[in-house]
């Protein structure tokens, strides 16, 4: 389906949409149902998104399903994390052996994990020296994210795992809408005042080696394996009517050059939490979406987007199993 960056750009030319059958069915049940208008919020627009996107009416969450996508950066030997590469091989065991945070979140609310790890042993080349990826390796990388949708899943969280990656992020969001570096840097998994002086300055000698790159280039030239595979999952879940729950401020720049090539690319997705990166504020702001839930998380693996699920659940769960006025005898509004 992929063999060049070209290829992904045809795909984005050509969308599918939501279905409009369905949503028109969800908004003519919803207002008959036994509560005041509104009044259950998010929820309400929830279970119409899902229906929308699943091209169902009434929406079901039989098989939500998690991926998260594993990569090293070759900028990590510039000093922009504050743990070595060697850590992302040792936690994608700890969640192939069932104890990390994503574990535990995706058994409790049955959803499907799956771990994508993307040739660890070779991590991407320096962006602050040269573009990370060839074409061919950033291919690849998306069509291992492509591959990686099950078609009966519906509802799809994408999480990563990847020291360093919190910097690709950060010159991604720079280099797709300006500003300064210190817009975008954070603290990933916790470094202090000096480290993160120096993430900004790799972060602006990188965007300034890269100026003038097409989104989707960007992605190649500043992104890393796991990033692409994650863009390239946004773009399965959509060609094969999956609603997708992003996890935080990683995952969204990596679905954020779709954006940013093709607008309403990320319309069958919503961003699952607002991460402590204060980076993924700004960004979500700039992709004109809200996130559903605000707990100071920062942890990455797709836990924000695991832990959304339960919030699908029960939307699905009041807008299927509510009474309407009619069936339970109240009276409706005046």
């Amino acid at each position: 389906m992929i063999a060049c960056l070209d290829d992904l750009r045809r795909l984005l030319a050509d969308l599918p949409g939501p279905d409009a059958a369905a949503r028109a069915a969800w908004a003519e049940r919803e207002p008959q149902l036994t509560k005041p208008a509104g009044s259950l919020g998010r929820l309400e627009e929830l279970a119409g998104w899902l229906s929308a996107w699943q091209g169902r009416h009434p929406p079901r969450l039989d098989r939500p399903a998690a991926r998260i996508f594993a990569g090293n950066h070759g900028v990590v030997a510039k000093g922009v994390s504050a743990y070595p590469a060697d850590v992302t091989v040792q936690m994608v065991a700890n969640f192939q052996r069932g104890g990390a945070a994503i574990n535990q979140l995706c058994r409790l609310f049955g959803t499907e994990l799956q771990v994508v790890a993307l040739e660890l042993d070779r991590p991407t080349a320096d962006f602050s020296e040269g573009p990370a990826m060839t074409e061919e390796e950033a291919v690849a990388a998306l069509k291992a994210g492509l591959d990686s949708v099950p078609a009966e899943c519906d509802l799809l969280c994408i999480g990563e795992m990847g020291i360093g990656n919190t910097t690709s992020a950060a010159a991604l969001c720079l280099g797709l809408y300006g500003g300064s570096a210190a817009d975008w840097v954070g603290p990933g998994t916790g470094l202090d005042d000096r480290g993160l002086r120096r993430k900004a300055e790799v972060i602006e000698q990188a965007a300034t080696l890269h100026g003038g790159a097409d989104p989707l280039d960007l992605l190649r030239r500043l992104g890393g394996r796991e990033l692409a595979a994650m863009a390239g999952a946004v773009l399965g879940a959509r060609l094969k009517r999956v609603p997708v729950m992003l996890d935080g401020y990683v995952t969204t720049a990596a679905a954020a050059p779709l954006e940013a090539f093709r607008s309403g690319a990320l319309d069958h997705c919503l961003v699952a939490h607002a991460s402590a990166e204060p980076g993924h504020r700004r960004l979500i702001e700039r992709l004109g979406k809200r996130a559903l839930l605000d707990l100071g998380m920062r942890l990455g693996e797709g836990s924000g987007a695991a832990l959304a699920v339960g919030l699908a659940q029960a939307a699905v769960a009041c807008h299927t199993g509510m009474a309407t006025f009619a069936e339970a005898g109240v009276s409706g509004k005046e």
